[in-house]
């Protein structure tokens, strides 16, 4: 499996950005791990352990289920782009990086295709400048585009830009749907540039 596949799926960034202005300034909630980043970065929660609005980490050892949070409520295409995604869904976010911030390199627990869970995301406002490295290579994405990454290994992420990067963060669980979803991409990859898709 690829460290990092664009997936085949497409989304209405003016309509995520429509969601993103609904919510408050003081509705985003400083990342709780300032050892990892330098600037602002931080969490709007759309689904958490117990619904909980203020609850930003996605606790694997929580005894609560995952569930919605009332902020999901104002946000009407974010709820159509989760449906999108016909698997159990854990923790949704927007993460948002400040302009002028920077997340120092970290890698992330069992978030990788072999581990069962994946943690999937689609740009809503981003700029050129932003940099998301993972494992030495830059990997550029597009506001609406829906990236896997697999977060098990080194990344950082740097924003010099003037404006802010928010990203829709989805953490599912990989099911039938998703792993077919996911070796395809990888297969489609894989082949060399003009090879056809088409059946023999």
């Amino acid at each position: 499996m690829h460290a990092s596949l664009k997936l085949p799926l497409q989304f209405d960034a003016s309509r995520l950005q429509t969601d993103l202005h609904s919510v408050l300034a003081e509705e985003f909630i400083p990342h709780f791990n300032t050892a990892y980043y330098e600037g602002e970065w931080s969490v709007v929660p759309f689904r958490s352990v117990g619904g909980r609005a203020n609850h930003i980490y996605p606790d694997p050892t929580a005894k609560q289920a995952f569930a919605d949070t009332p902020l999901l409520n104002r946000c009407p295409y974010v709820r159509e782009v989760l449906a999108a995604f016909p698997c159990t869904q854990q923790a949704v976010r927007f993460l948002r990086l400040k302009a002028g911030s920077v997340i120092k390199e970290h890698t992330d627990y069992q978030l990788g295709f072999e581990d069962g869970e994946v943690r999937l995301h689609i740009p809503v406002v981003t700029n050129p400048q932003v940099a998301f490295v993972l494992n030495g290579v830059r990997i550029p994405m597009q506001e609406g585009e829906c990236w896997y990454h697999n977060f098990n290994l080194p990344h950082h992420i740097a924003n010099p830009g003037a404006s802010d990067r928010v990203h829709l963060v989805i953490d599912c669980e990989i099911n039938e749907w998703l792993r077919e979803l996911l070796v395809t991409a990888d297969q489609a990859a894989t082949k060399p540039p003009g090879t056809s898709t088409a059946p023999s």
